[in-house]
């Protein structure tokens, strides 16, 4: 398996991947999660700080005490961080990012000159798109695509065995997909985004809307009688107890994210799709619809192969894991 870019000049094949230790970083809007990872792709150690999101060169500091904090136990040989926003061809630039305070931002400068090892900057649900086909769900199929379910949606594209980042490095933004012309406002700035219907925040806002509805009476018991209590858990573990309103709110969001997997599979062809994320918790009370829907609504159905849809393993490592093994690659 292997990873390159037309601009990609410190790997090639003929070097191969870097043997030893690797540090994966995945940077969010509330944590920051760095773990060490070896060629098989397990964690040796893992270690997590809070994300002072709205300062960049905090983050940055944090990033850089954490990466040195690992460091001093272990010999590393290069960083993979996996950041929330549009990641430059050259994998060095934040270009943007909706919930850290980085427009532009050199983070490969930035934490090299830090922490001295070489780095790698990487779109975070790229990131845990290779961690799972290299060593998850999608180990055993070279074209995958994967879906991240959780605050918002994200994606990651490997076709080939190696990793599509499109020509400027910003492929698969898979929520930014438009799905109801005129729609929802995204926090994009556009209307209608996946994301806005098959998302966790769309779940709860959804849920939350409907809170004093007759049919959600035992889930705003469950919450106390408050429908700002209600968040994505309470609504999944209320869904797994048998809770008829709100397994039926979890089927609506797997409506929509099968309706939009069909959309996906007729352009890209997977193999295998694979749904990560927080929301991908709900287990088959999200898949179960999500893989009726992708098959009503798949083109050609009935006359060709179809993809398997599955549930990431690698949970909340995917990112680091996947981070860590393009650092090395």
């Amino acid at each position: 398996m292997t990873e390159t870019t037309a601009s990609e000049t410190t790997t090639s094949a003929t070097t191969g991947p870097l043997a030893g230790l690797t540090c994966g970083i995945d940077v969010g809007g509330t944590k920051i999660a760095g773990a060490v990872v070896d060629v098989d792709g397990t964690v040796v150690a893992e270690h997590r700080v809070v994300s002072p999101a709205a300062d960049a060169d905090a983050v940055e500091d944090a990033i850089a005490r954490l990466v040195l904090e690992l460091a001093a136990d272990h010999e590393l040989t290069a960083v993979g961080i996996g950041a929330a926003g549009y990641v430059d061809a050259g994998r060095a630039v934040v270009m943007f990012a909706p919930n850290i305070a980085w427009r532009d931002e050199d983070l490969r400068q930035e934490i090299q000159a830090r922490v001295h090892l070489p780095v790698v900057v990487e779109n975070d649900a790229n990131a845990a798109a290779w961690g799972e086909f290299a060593f998850g769900a999608a180990a055993d199929d070279d074209d995958m695509l994967m879906v991240t379910v959780g605050t918002g949606v994200g994606g990651g594209i490997v076709t080939g065995g190696s990793l599509f980042r499109g020509a400027f490095g910003a492929a698969a933004e898979i929520g930014h997909l438009r799905v109801v012309p005129g729609g929802r406002q995204c926090g994009c700035g556009n209307l209608g985004c996946l994301e806005q219907y098959a998302s966790g925040s769309a779940l709860v806002k959804e849920t939350r809307a409907l809170a004093h509805t007759p049919e959600a009476a035992a889930l705003l018991e469950r919450a106390g009688g408050d429908p700002a209590a209600i968040d994505g858990p309470m609504i999944t573990a209320a869904a797994a107890s048998g809770d008829v309103f709100a397994a039926g709110q979890v089927a609506e969001l797997g409506r929509w994210l099968g309706e939009a997997l069909a959309s996906l599979a007729a352009v890209l062809d997977p193999g295998v799709i694979v749904i990560g994320g927080g929301v991908s918790e709900a287990g088959e009370l999200l898949l179960g619809p999500a893989r009726t829907a992708f098959h009503d609504q798949l083109t050609g159905r009935g006359h060709r192969p179809v993809a398997d849809v599955r549930t990431a393993s690698l949970g909340n490592a995917a990112g680091v894991i996947g981070a860590a093994d393009l650092a090395r690659r």
